[in-house]
């Protein structure tokens, strides 16, 4: 008996491929065109770096008058009477030719050397002033220092040691002349005593030498306008400084 015939294999019949075609009527999609790059800007400028404030103009310091003093062909009447309070005194002085330097401004048109200051009170030498002002200082050393000596020390004063008088410049750290320029200031650095002591002017002085020129500091305050000494600044250190410097109303300056 015959077998029947095995039936073929059934061969798989393969999916379409997708048709990837574009659908009929429809434009096929168009990839969409990337932003155009937006156009550089050139750089700004930089600001312009700011300018410096300007520099407020140096107040300039007025001339002082009496920088334009000279003798006249007459010695002033006050300047005669001046100097016969000094012999008064018993103040020992030589006359002085004129001062007067046009280009820094320092004048004393009629000054004097002072050799002593009275009553046997020598000063130190080659102090030249205005006439005022050595009558200031030879009244001050026998109204308040003599008597101070005396009431601290027991004993006489014999010389006022000065350190600076008559110089033809500024004041330190400033355009303004220094009294000096006019020969109106005494710096004085120290006392000499009957008795061979010496009280010398500084920072720290002995208790009772401290006490003595505490007593000369404070009563120089009134018989001159300005009065500086250790304390007052590092230039006034070892020495007091008194003058006559015309201030408003009379006022004084004390440090």
């Amino acid at each position: 008996m015959e077998s029947e015939p095995e039936a073929p294999v059934a061969v798989p019949i393969p999916t379409q491929r997708p048709d990837t075609a574009a659908p009929e009527g429809k434009p096929p999609t168009v990839a969409p065109t990337p932003p155009e790059k937006p156009a550089e800007l050139e750089p700004e400028p930089p600001a312009a770096a700011p300018l410096p404030p300007e520099k407020p103009a140096e107040e300039k310091i007025p001339a002082d008058p009496r920088s334009a003093e000279v003798p006249a062909e007459k010695m002033p009447e006050s300047e005669t009477a001046c100097r016969e309070r000094l012999k008064a005194l018993g103040v020992e002085f030589e006359e002085h030719k004129a001062e007067h330097d046009a280009k820094i401004g320092c004048s004393i048109p009629y000054p004097i050397i002072l050799k002593t200051l009275g009553k046997s009170i020598s000063i130190g030498s080659g102090t030249e002033l205005n006439c005022r002002m050595a009558e200031a200082a030879a009244r001050f050393a026998a109204d308040v220092v003599r008597p101070a000596v005396k009431a601290e020390f027991g004993a006489d004063l014999k010389v006022i040691n000065q350190a600076s008088a008559y110089v033809c410049r500024p004041r330190h750290g400033g355009g303004k002349l220094s009294e000096h320029a006019f020969g109106n200031a005494l710096d004085i650095a120290s006392f000499t005593l009957s008795d061979g002591r010496t009280i010398g002017i500084g920072p720290a002085p002995p208790e009772k030498d401290g006490k003595f020129l505490n007593t000369v500091r404070k009563a120089a305050c009134g018989p001159f306008k300005t009065v500086l000494g250790p304390g007052s600044d590092p230039d006034h250190a070892l020495h007091f400084h008194f003058d006559l410097e015309p201030r408003r109303n009379g006022g004084t300056f004390c440090q």
